[in-house]
């Protein structure tokens, strides 16, 4: 895919000007990714994001590397979800420093932070203090696990997350034990929600004129993010789901669901008829005892299961789909990275851009999972450096 053919600067600003945040300043106290993640989101939408950072390395996440590649210094991590934002660096223990964020929060509209409860208040940046300083201002907080309670001084860490929240519990066979997502998926949801309660505060700032705190946590995300089977169990009579042993996809889903290998890959198949699979599979005889009995797809769908694994096995996978997918069967073959960034069915998304910098950093990476207008907004510069725009902002701002 060819990414080299990005909007030039000047195209890319006069498109983000018909943005639905423009105009919004969003000051980003926070490290990490549940925050950044937060304001990378609004920055998408057309907002400024002006990123706060220690002038002794900023945030910590530059040195936090998913591998041994480094881009101007600095993580491709932090690249990827700092793209776009200025950085002002602050040293929250210098009075003058203080004295100069306070008069930029004067002029914001957004402040969020992710410090572990009681250390922004402890700073003089609570919310009931910020608010005295600008009675407008959406103030989110994203915590580990709330605000009180025997947790809240525990470390608010994305595996952590998962491991008290269930969804570790609730993921991989029976017998194999918790699975962790391969993903910081407590700091992305917790980012996206805080992004959610700070558009709906500033919907309300636009009727009511007041500002509002926004509050969530790792937790409450992961919660939220499991609401449907929650909601099973709440009115279930508190009984726990039994995970499939075999090749389990869905704690509660009956057989066929699943991904099975096939020759040459894994096939993924969804909800679907057994009787109706098994004319298409071939296997009319090994699954007549569990046809006639939906109630068995569950109870027996380890049974099941191993049936179909052994018949998908004896094909490729273009071979199934060309049986499956004309008569309806729900299917899909598991795709890697470079299968995806491949396929028609992602170029046509068009999702990856190149951000750059001026000092030669260049760095792929994805595009907002949004159309507005139908044109899906683009950032054209990379993530700063450290206190690369202090100047300039503390001479905008009057700091």
């Amino acid at each position: 895919m060819d990414l080299s053919a990005a909007d030039s600067p000047t195209s890319s600003e006069s498109l983000r000007d018909d943005l639905p945040l423009n105009g919004i300043v969003v000051l980003d106290m926070s490290q990490f990714l549940s925050g950044p993640y937060c304001s990378l989101r609004m920055l998408d939408l057309g907002a400024r994001v002006i990123k706060i950072e220690r002038p002794d390395g900023g945030d910590l996440s530059r040195r936090l590397y998913l591998s041994d590649t480094e881009i101007g210094g600095d993580s491709t991590l932090f690249h990827a979800i700092n793209r776009g934002k200025e950085s002002l660096a602050i040293d929250l223990k210098n009075k003058d420093d203080l004295a100069s964020l306070r008069k930029l929060i004067g002029q914001a509209d957004v402040l969020i932070q992710n410090f572990r409860p009681g250390v922004i208040a402890r700073l003089g940046l609570d919310y009931e203090t910020v608010k005295q300083i600008n009675p407008r201002i959406v103030y989110a907080s994203i915590s580990g696990y709330g605000e009180e309670g025997p947790w809240v001084d525990r470390p608010g860490q994305d595996l952590l997350a998962q491991s008290r929240s269930g969804v570790m519990w609730l993921n991989g066979d029976e017998e194999q034990g918790p699975v962790p997502f391969g993903l910081a998926v407590a700091d992305m949801l917790a980012g996206a929600a805080a992004c959610q309660g700070i558009l709906a505060a500033l919907v309300k700032r636009g009727v009511t004129g007041k500002g509002s705190h926004v509050e969530t946590s790792l937790l409450e995300a992961l919660v939220d993010f499991q609401f449907e089977v929650l909601t099973t169990y709440l009115n279930d009579g508190g009984r726990l789901p039994k995970r499939s042993n075999f090749r389990s996809a869905h704690a509660y889903l009956s057989a066929p669901y699943g991904v099975y290998p096939a020759k040459d890959g894994f096939l993924a198949i969804a909800m679907t008829p057994i009787p109706k699979l098994a004319e298409l599979l071939g296997l009319q005889a090994e699954l007549a005892p569990y046809s006639d009995k939906p109630a068995s797809w569950f109870g027996k769908r380890d049974d099941i299961k191993q049936i179909i694994a052994k018949r998908v096995a004896t094909k490729n996978i273009d071979e199934w789909l060309a049986i499956l997918e004309p008569a309806d069967i729900w299917c899909a073959k598991v795709l890697n990275w470079q299968e995806l960034i491949a396929s028609d069915g992602f170029a046509v998304l068009d999702m990856l851009q190149t951000v750059q910098r001026e000092d030669n950093v260049s760095i792929a990476t994805t595009r907002v999972p949004l159309r507005i207008n139908g044109v899906r907004p683009r950032v054209a510069r990379a993530a700063p450096r450290v206190g690369e725009q202090s100047e300039a902002i503390r001479k905008e701002f009057g700091l």
